[in-house]
């Protein structure tokens, strides 16, 4: 099984899921979009599984910093450049599972991925 967790490592989410994984000797590879990178093909992969508008992370500083302009005119084209740009405006973390992923941490949805 491979398992890597997408994200940036000052997250408080992300360190949850990470606490979630190590306590439960689950072993995983972490991907830091800032020191790792974000390429579009990987970006792409997200949205093409989850969806732009989920993987959009519209509640975090980096989103509400753009002009209301730019959050009307939002589309997956936009959107895909934005997160491109600020990787913190994706929604963290994602678990990527073998070939399946998963999007937000919360130990319930964990336990169910990992039973």
């Amino acid at each position: 099984m491979s398992i890597v967790l997408y994200g940036i490592p000052n997250c408080d989410t992300i360190k949850k899921a990470k606490k979630f994984l190590q306590e439960q000797n689950i072993e995983f590879a972490f991907h830091d979009y800032r020191k790792d990178g974000l390429t579009p093909a990987l970006l792409d992969s997200f949205v093409a599984k989850l969806g732009w508008e989920t993987v959009l992370n519209k509640r975090g500083t980096t989103y509400r910093a753009l002009s209301d302009e730019q959050k009307q005119t939002l589309d997956e084209a936009s959107a895909k450049q934005y997160m491109l740009d600020a990787p913190a405006m994706i929604k963290r973390p994602i678990l990527q599972v073998d070939t399946e992923l998963h999007i937000g941490f919360k130990a319930a949805q964990y336990q169910e991925i990992f039973k």
